[in-house]
């Protein structure tokens, strides 16, 4: 197993990794959407859900992997509201079009939108 780290995600906020490669397969944490540089979170749903993508493609792309790879996805979203407008910007991102759960809660960490976990295979 090898622990994925990298500073084009934001890190850590608890006892986690940002992701996990175990033989081929890549294993993202959520990913909610803080900058990375900033450690700000951007305003609405849309923008939200850009830097939740671009966080989870950092990740797989530090494990030698990419959006491409990813046949499954989790999706938290805080509101099943924000899904049509979460799911246009999603679309731009995982074009392959992976196995998806999506599923509204009751509460994200720092009172986030939405979060995005995935797997995928190595390149």
């Amino acid at each position: 197993m090898n622990v994925v780290e990298t500073n084009n995600a934001p890190g850590a906020i608890g006892p986690y990794s940002q992701g996990f490669e175990i033989n081929g397969l890549v294993f993202t944490s959520g990913q909610i959407p803080v900058n990375p540089r900033t450690g700000e979170v951007p305003g609405g749903i849309a923008a939200q859900a850009e830097q939740s993508c671009q966080n989870v493609e950092a990740i797989l792309t530090a494990a030698g992997s990419g959006l491409e790879c990813v046949f499954k996805t989790t999706c938290f979203l805080a509101d099943m509201g924000d899904f049509a407008e979460f799911n246009q910007v999603y679309a731009k991102y995982f074009t392959s079009k992976p196995a998806r759960s999506c599923v509204a809660v009751k509460a994200l960490p720092k009172g986030v939108l939405c979060e995005i976990e995935a797997i995928a295979v190595k390149q």
